[in-house]
């Protein structure tokens, strides 16, 4: 049953609020109650009493309810001027994995990956896997299933139930978990679209310990004075500790973010070129497209980056990279300075074949056959999949 509203709640008052619903159950309930207990006298003042505390009950119960939903939690508003910002780790909070489940998700992020056409992906099989992950509070497949049904790949989409599936990781304490729920409220999934809302859960990640949130804001306050209206601020000290936080995680998108903000010669701004390579060279290990591709083209034109020496050699290898991260986010390359190293070191040979390149660039792998990791379920904005 829909109600007109819910009502916010303090001890002896009670406003509405749009947007609730209750259980006809419960409200069925509620009425066998006053049935049976008060006595329908319409010119009884304290009748009339009894009736509007009933009343003022269901209200305050039902909005009581709908308020403790971590997706309601109360959140400390974004603040792009910060003046501290506490470098947290998400390797250090995160619930730990069952084994088995890591296999199904991994299993799972098979069956979807971005490599298949798309009718070889089996979406339905993977939900089945990521559910029984779900079960077992395997975070990275909750958020995976979560992005299923909000897409509506491989089951009915039901953006409420991807809602409450991010929010039982929230209870986890799963940073990643704060990141995608400020996502689904910018993008109104499940949730009624919120950008200030969206701003406090990306925050609140980041705090926590999310590299992605940390990515995501250090790029938005690393300007050098604040434009809102274009979505971004200049809070260059907190955006690069923030940046430097994410990087030190080994993650992608901060490492482009970092590479890209500190690319020049201005001491003051803390740019430093040289820095800025080797940070660009390891986003390119750590999967970024974005990293590889900026590198191809400052190698291709010659520019301050590489200080001004052109090698094409080196860009078309780079460019190679970019084409394939792009199209497999979950890809990691470790044994990156194999086949590309950073000046001065000379470019080993190699037969031009992209496969060649790309293979030795990847980590080792057991001669015990394992479940592939690929990409799963892209959420909107800079949410990545869970693999």
């Amino acid at each position: 049953m829909k109600l007109p509203g819910t009502r916010a709640c303090r001890p002896g008052f009670c406003i509405r609020i749009r947007g609730a619903h209750a259980s006809s159950a419960f409200i069925f309930q509620v009425f066998d109650i006053v049935r049976t207990q008060l006595r329908p006298i319409a010119t009884d003042r304290i009748g009339l009493i009894r009736w509007a505390s009933v009343f003022l009950l269901v209200g305050c119960a039902a909005c009581s309810r709908n308020d403790s939903l971590p997706r309601n939690m109360s959140l400390t508003a974004f603040n792009p001027h910060r003046a501290a910002f506490e470098c947290k780790h998400e390797a250090d909070v995160i619930p730990s994995i069952d084994q088995e489940a890591d296999r199904w998700n991994r299993q799972a992020m098979a069956l979807t990956s971005s490599l298949l056409w798309p009718n070889q992906r089996d979406y339905k099989g993977a939900v089945d896997l990521w559910t029984k992950a779900a079960e077992r509070k395997h975070w990275k497949a909750m958020l995976n299933l979560a992005n299923a049904y909000a897409q509506g790949d491989g089951v009915e989409r039901d953006s409420e139930r991807a809602v409450q599936i991010v929010e039982q990781a929230m209870k986890l304490g799963v940073p990643a978990a704060y990141d995608l729920m400020g996502t689904y409220y910018m993008n109104g999934t499940g949730v009624k679209q919120d950008a200030s809302r969206a701003y406090a859960f990306w925050q609140l990640a980041a705090d926590t310990g999310n590299p992605n949130a940390m990515a995501y804001l250090g790029g938005k306050m690393d300007a050098v004075y604040d434009d809102p209206k274009a979505g971004f601020w200049g809070n260059r000290k907190i955006a690069l500790q923030m940046l430097e936080c994410g990087f030190a995680q080994g993650n992608g998108p901060a490492a482009y973010a970092l590479g890209t903000t500190i690319v020049g010669d201005r001491a003051e701004l803390g740019e430093n070129n040289e820095r800025a390579l080797k940070i660009l060279h390891a986003g390119v290990k750590f999967g970024s497209a974005q990293s590889a591709g900026w590198l191809s083209a400052s190698f291709g034109k010659g520019d301050a980056l590489v200080g001004h020496v052109k090698d094409e050699a080196r860009a078309e290898r780079y460019i190679i990279l970019a084409d394939r991260l792009e199209r497999d986010p979950d890809l990691r390359l470790p044994n990156l300075d194999k086949v590309v190293p950073l000046p001065p070191a000379r470019l080993p040979k190699w037969n031009g074949d992209k496969k060649t390149l790309i293979d030795a660039a990847q980590p080792l792998t057991s001669v015990s056959p394992a479940p592939p990791t690929s990409v799963g379920h892209r959420a909107a904005d800079h949410a990545q999949p869970q693999g």
